[in-house]
């Protein structure tokens, strides 16, 4: 029993390092003989600021219990994404869930956010400090995050690439100023 209190501790320290957003609550309602029986449903992204995040689907008869497990869920799954100075993405990519697609592009320092609700939540608990963001199709906040995710899943790093090729990081990145910047003079 001694060991309680610690393990109540550290699981409260691991929670304190997550930021969560509250994108979306749903509610529903059954009819039944009495009356209507309402339902909500609620729709968390959580993140450490650092480059994790997850989200997560609660439903509750009350709109406390339905974000918590709602947060429960999304902590239980997060993903590392990849992000280069820490602040921004390491190249364009797309990404689409249903009727959801999503463009999100890599930013210059100072940018900032400039993305629409769902998306928005999901880059700042991510960390992502530049980004330019567009959702195309649907407005389901649902299907936003979800293609989001997609499109973050499919984002790679310079590490993972070089180690895919066989190459060394420092060619890949040269080869990356050929093409952003001048091509050297012959």
């Amino acid at each position: 029993m001694a060991r309680e209190p610690r393990e109540r501790r550290r699981d409260e320290e691991r929670d304190s390092e997550f930021v969560d957003k509250l994108v979306h609550i749903n509610r529903v309602a059954k009819v039944v003989k009495g009356g209507r029986r309402f339902g909500f449903a609620a729709l968390v992204v959580v993140g450490d600021q650092k480059g994790r995040v997850g989200f997560g689907h609660g439903k509750a008869r009350e709109v406390p219990e339905a974000i918590r497990k709602a947060t429960d869920a999304a902590k239980r799954a997060l993903t590392r994404v990849p992000l280069r100075e820490g602040r921004t993405l390491h190249h364009d990519v797309a990404g689409r869930h249903g009727a959801g697609k999503v463009y999100l592009r890599a930013a210059p320092p100072g940018t900032g956010i400039i993305a629409g609700g769902p998306m928005r939540a999901v880059f700042e608990t991510l960390g992502m400090q530049d980004v330019v963001a567009k959702s195309i199709g649907t407005s389901n906040p649902y299907n936003v995050v979800r293609a989001t995710f997609d499109a973050l899943k499919r984002q790679d790093s310079p590490r993972s690439v070089a180690a895919r090729r066989n190459v060394k990081v420092s060619a890949l990145q040269a080869r990356r100023r050929d093409v952003d910047g001048e091509a050297p003079a012959d």
